[in-house]
């Protein structure tokens, strides 16, 4: 058997075990291995006597894996990033930035919805994890929303779409994992993940507008605030801000020149920064080890995944499966956009069943070269791509695309990491009613996939001052 066809059959065992409920990490591990002994043993034609020497081989280069791959500097930013949601959560920033996005926004219909939208998108600015950002606001804004009357499962919604902002606006440990398995600078699709980020919340408010003018008994707006209280509300906000600003400064320097520092250097004093301002508002030893409690969790989850599907991506090496699969997509008699429609389609359905993290670590080592091969490759010009831009530029397009489809499938049945997180705070809540109310935010996610996709200078204009 030809090792591209070893590739396809362990890549289909390892989507059905995942499918009947196997963690990506071990399953991926798994197949990673399977897939090197197979491949090993079969250069040695099968022999009995052979089987030892392969899986010994095998187990020496997936074992070189966890070491060399997530011994990378870029991957220091994941912890950082969780922290400084967490800290900022203990420094009871979220609870001032909610209460800021109430008094201006709330007056509008469905104005205390919206509110938590973009509250929501504020805290992911600092956060980076949607996990964190949804379980934060599940405490704070469906409470709110409750008492004036919104539907607990709609309330529920806005808080699990909200949530997935943090997957986009940087600093996002998603788009971290991205630029990692591509390849690709991190500062420039941290950077080009921001105006996206804020069209998909002004796109989700939107969406609630329009609900609440159409729909009887929605929650009414939130008014009787004076210009005083209004104003009054935004410094214990704007520390959110200043931790953005240092970040991106570092990341990208404003005034020209060299960047003042790298992203895993903005992130480290970011998080600083968050701590110095919770010690400040009375955090103490409790709140300071459940913060780092909480990032230890997230982020040991985070680099499980990353080991074992790593083992997976050396064993498609091997197997020359990204290289065959790239020659397929470009053979196809059909536009280079059809395909490429196609291809997020396929993610939205792989979405129903893994979780986004696993889904691009999986995918995104076939699926990469692919869409680069679609455009004319990694490095041909604007002029001569299918796409209309550079292949760098195509790696940081399709990034931002594919980590949004990553944000749908945080909301989308039965996986929906984000849904379980809010039904899991909440007592008075089921999954099922969580999935009810995130039902509306498809549309809006669908919109704003195909606004990326028309107006792709909303992706590529910040990174081209990069």
């Amino acid at each position: 058997m030809e090792p591209i066809d070893i590739g396809i059959w362990v890549t289909a065992g390892l989507f059905l075990v995942v499918v009947l409920g196997m963690r990506v990490a071990f399953a991926a591990a798994l197949a990673g291995l399977v897939g090197l002994v197979w491949i090993f043993w079969s250069k040695k034609g099968y022999a009995g006597d052979d089987f030892l020497w392969a899986l010994t081989v095998a187990v020496k280069t997936a074992g070189q894996v966890p070491h060399s791959k997530v011994a990378s500097q870029a991957l220091s930013l994941i912890p950082t990033f969780i922290l400084i949601g967490y800290l900022a959560y203990y420094a009871g920033l979220t609870r001032a930035l909610f209460e800021a996005a109430k008094r201006w926004i709330a007056w509008v219909p469905g104005g205390l919805a919206v509110s938590t939208v973009f509250a929501t998108a504020g805290f992911a600015a600092v956060s980076g994890a949607s996990v964190a950002t949804a379980a934060v606001f599940a405490r704070i804004a469906i409470p709110e929303m409750l008492k004036i009357g919104y539907d607990k499962r709609f309330a529920a919604g806005v808080v699990a779409a909200g949530g997935t902002l943090a997957s986009l606006i940087p600093p996002s440990a998603i788009l971290v994992i991205y630029a990692i398995i591509v390849e690709q600078d991190v500062g420039k699709l941290l950077l080009a993940g921001f105006i996206p980020g804020v069209v998909s919340a002004c796109i989700y408010g939107l969406l609630i507008v329009g609900l609440a003018l159409t729909l009887k008994n929605f929650g009414p707006p939130v008014r009787g605030f004076t210009w005083g209280q209004r104003f009054r509300a935004l410094p214990p906000a704007l520390p959110i801000v200043f931790v953005v600003v240092t970040i991106i400064f570092f990341v990208y320097n404003p005034f020209g020149g060299d960047a003042w520092g790298t992203p895993t250097e903005g992130g480290a004093i970011g998080a600083f920064v968050v701590f110095l301002m919770a010690l400040w508002r009375g955090m103490r030893w409790p709140q300071f080890k459940d913060a780092l409690l909480e990032t230890a969790r997230l982020s040991v989850m985070i680099f499980t995944i990353i080991w074992g599907v790593l083992i997976y991506v050396r064993f498609l090496g091997f197997a020359d499966l990204p290289g065959a699969f790239s020659d397929w997509i470009t053979s196809l008699d059909q536009s280079p956009m059809l395909t490429l429609v196609l291809i997020l389609l396929a993610y939205a359905v792989l979405g129903m069943f893994m979780d986004a993290i696993g889904m691009l670590l999986l995918t995104l080592p076939v699926v990469y070269p692919a869409v680069m091969a679609l455009n004319g490759g990694e490095f041909v010009s604007a002029e001569d791509s299918a796409f209309g831009m550079s292949g760098p530029m195509c790696a940081i397009w399709f990034g931002i695309l594919v980590v949004k489809m990553a944000e749908f499938c945080l909301i989308t049945p039965p996986i929906g990491l984000n849904c379980f997180v809010v039904a899991g705070v909440r007592d008075d809540l089921t999954v099922q009613d969580v999935f009810k109310g995130v039902t509306p935010f498809f549309i809006a996610d669908a919109i704003t996939i195909a606004v990326l996709i028309m107006v792709p200078g909303i992706v590529l204009w910040l990174p081209s001052f990069a």
